[in-house]
């Protein structure tokens, strides 16, 4: 017996979303029904008969009356085995967790590749219902997490399906890059919520101070110790406690942290009795931990302690498309922060920072936002305030009097010669000569020359066509 097309309804207010995954899904021999609105859909569901009921749903998130995250919660309980693609423009952690704290089957931004929602589609077929995730009381803020670059998307992802799970994490990337955030995401978003988010940075500590900064001692334990000192495992019991640059750990601390890891229990410094405790650990590191384990720097059994789920928080060079929506919140906070007027900025001044390399990241473009807030003399940052260590435009250099005579002389004769606006003659020409000398600069390198001008490549790009430079 020929088994049946798989039954695909899919709901999103964009017909042209709708067109486009209904010609992929009947090529891919799929049956579908499209749907413009989720209160249609759900009335559709209540009138077929169970054995034409969808094998997979597709819904969109932001729609005209019911949301596709509201459409979630009521097909939890009225189709509980069928899966849910949800479908986005809109990308952002919260709505990530949403969807598959929803019991969404995944989460997929747009723009999305249709070979991955098609075998996306055939892989929830074959998933026999959904987990059901109980729901956990969420924050009433957190700080804020942006991004709409794929690797950004990858890291909501990871943080939505851990949601309801307290499973031990290792974050790693660059100094930087919100290795924080993430964790305490994940604590925000897990079971251990409502209970204490204990954060520890195992670098700043000297080593015969982390010790008991991690487990605690008895008074009389060292000379000094005089009274009794609770440790972070301690202070985190029932909730999440964030180790951040694991990697830097001693030998010896590593071993007592496997035990702890391990056991649930450990021993205050100059203690008798073992202390129970229930603390989910949540490591993170900007080192090559493997590599540091081949190298006898890092213990292995405790590195696949900690490596249970890995996320990778990407540095800023490769999420370049967030940097302007980095730049507008971060401004606003600083503003904020400083009591100063909020300022804006302009495309050019954003094209200049995304050319930059950002070695430190976003915690690097967070100060650079506080110093333009402080530093930028107008309420719409410009190229010009860029500073030259950023990517701006370097101060002027010596002979800029010589030439400014000539232009004054050269502006005294056209008005004596001419009704011409001096601009519209000059400006055309002033331009030709200085892309021409930074292209020559350059060998043709456009992106170099762009510097050179203080432009961006776009700014670039724009002028040579306005003037008909090849």
């Amino acid at each position: 017996m020929a088994k049946r097309p798989l039954r695909v309804w899919i709901v999103d207010d964009d017909q042209s979303v709708r067109w486009v995954l209904e010609k992929a899904f009947k090529q891919a021999s799929m049956e579908t029904r499209c749907f413009e609105r989720a209160e249609h859909l759900l009335k559709a569901i209540d009138e077929v008969p169970g054995s034409e009921s969808p094998d997979v749903l597709i819904t969109d998130v932001r729609m005209p009356g019911m949301s596709g995250l509201a459409l979630l919660g009521r097909l939890r309980s009225s189709q509980p085995n069928l899966p849910v693609i949800v479908i986005t423009a809109y990308t952002d952690l919260e709505n990530a967790v949403a969807a598959y704290k929803g019991g969404a089957f995944e989460y997929l931004p747009k723009p999305f590749d249709i070979d991955e929602v098609v075998a996306l589609v055939h892989k929830a077929a074959r998933v026999d219902g959904t987990e059901n995730i109980d729901d956990t009381a969420r924050p009433d803020s957190m700080e804020s997490m942006i991004g709409q670059a794929p690797a950004m998307q990858d890291v909501f992802r990871a943080i939505g399906r851990l949601a309801g799970s307290s499973m031990t994490v290792l974050i790693t990337g660059e100094s930087g890059t919100g290795k924080e955030l993430v964790a305490r995401a994940l604590h925000d978003h897990s079971p251990r919520a409502g209970k204490a988010f204990v954060a520890l940075n195992t670098a700043a500590i000297p080593g015969d101070l982390l010790e008991t900064e991690l487990f605690g001692h008895e008074k009389g334990a060292f000379t000094g110790a005089d009274a009794r000192r609770i440790g972070r495992f301690e202070q985190a019991n029932g909730g999440t406690l964030f180790l951040d640059e694991i990697g830097d750990m001693s030998p010896a601390l590593q071993t007592r942290l496997l035990r702890v890891l391990a056991e649930s229990e450990f021993y205050r410094v100059g203690g008798q009795t073992p202390i129970k405790v229930d603390v989910r650990v949540i490591a993170a590191t900007n080192q090559d931990l493997p590599r540091a384990v081949k190298e006898s720097r890092f213990r292995e059994d405790l590195f696949h302690r900690l490596n249970v789920i890995r996320i990778n928080t990407p540095p800023l060079r490769k999420r370049r498309d967030d940097i302007p929506l980095l730049l507008n919140h971060y401004l606003a906070e600083a503003a904020r922060e400083l009591g100063a007027a909020a300022k804006s900025i302009d495309a050019d001044a954003i094209e200049a920072l995304q050319d930059y390399g950002w070695p430190g990241n976003v915690r690097q473009l967070v100060n650079v936002t506080r110093r333009l807030t402080l530093t930028a003399p107008g309420r719409v940052i410009t190229a010009q305030d860029i500073p030259g260590d950023l990517g701006g435009i370097e101060p002027p250099q010596r002979g800029v009097k010589e030439w400014t005579n000539t232009l004054a002389t050269w502006a005294q004769r056209q008005l004596n010669d001419s009704e011409a606006p001096l601009l519209a003659t000059a400006l055309p020409e002033f331009e030709k000569t200085l892309i021409s000398i930074a292209m020559s600069r350059t060998n043709g390198h456009r992106q170099e020359a762009a510097k050179l001008l203080g432009w961006g490549r776009n700014t670039l790009a724009r002028k040579m066509k306005a003037l008909h430079l090849n």
